[in-house]
């Protein structure tokens, strides 16, 4: 479960984030619908430890996410489906992640299997599309097989066999007892995904 308590984040003069309050259940699909600009990725960031809140707390099955004892085997996020090396090859990011958190070799080849991109595994990432990228960053949230997920606007740049892909997945995370929480500015996006809805201004 992830629980946002009295969130408010302020950078400077500018408020991001304004006294948000809510939980996302284990075994759905929540989804994060507001216009851009509107805090999502904000919110998203401090649940993730990313930045940190000017009041309140956010917490992942009671815990602040710092104090995880193993944040990739418990949270898995995308939030930024190009914030990679360019020199490096899926693979290699991948194996930096795994190497780092003791996971098996085997795994990443589990997740490039899984999100499609094992025929470009040993490409270099200064080539890869934003679709590409977005599914990079799907593998490697699911690298550490981990209980709860943060996906920030997913479908950007996924062609419509990778939205399908997407959509099918969160459901199948979910139906596992998996905790998601997924943004979108979409509402038809959220009207096909989404079992409960958090609506931010």
């Amino acid at each position: 479960m992830i629980t946002v308590e009295h969130l408010t984040k302020k950078y400077g003069s500018t408020t991001a984030v304004n006294d948000l309050s809510f939980t996302v259940a284990p075994g759905r699909v929540t989804g994060f619908l507001g216009p851009n600009g509107s805090g999502k990725s904000t919110t998203m960031r401090c649940i993730v430890g990313l930045d940190n809140p000017t009041a309140g707390r956010t917490s992942i099955g009671g815990v602040q996410y710092s104090e995880l004892k193993s944040p990739v085997t418990t949270v898995g996020a995308l939030l930024d489906g190009k914030a990679f090396h360019p020199g490096r090859t899926a693979r290699q990011q991948l194996q930096i992640v795994a190497d780092t958190h003791g996971i098996p070799k085997k795994r990443v080849d589990d997740v490039l299997e899984l999100t499609g991109i094992s025929h470009v595994a040993n490409k270099h990432l200064k080539g890869f599309s934003l679709g590409m990228g977005q599914r990079l960053g799907i593998a490697i949230a699911l690298l550490g097989d981990p209980q709860v997920f943060l996906f920030d606007e997913p479908v950007n740049g996924l062609d419509p066999d990778g939205v399908r892909w997407i959509r099918t997945l969160m459901r199948d995370l979910a139906a596992q007892g998996r905790t998601v929480l997924v943004s979108s500015h979409l509402m038809s996006e959220m009207a096909v995904t989404a079992d409960d809805l958090v609506v931010i201004g």
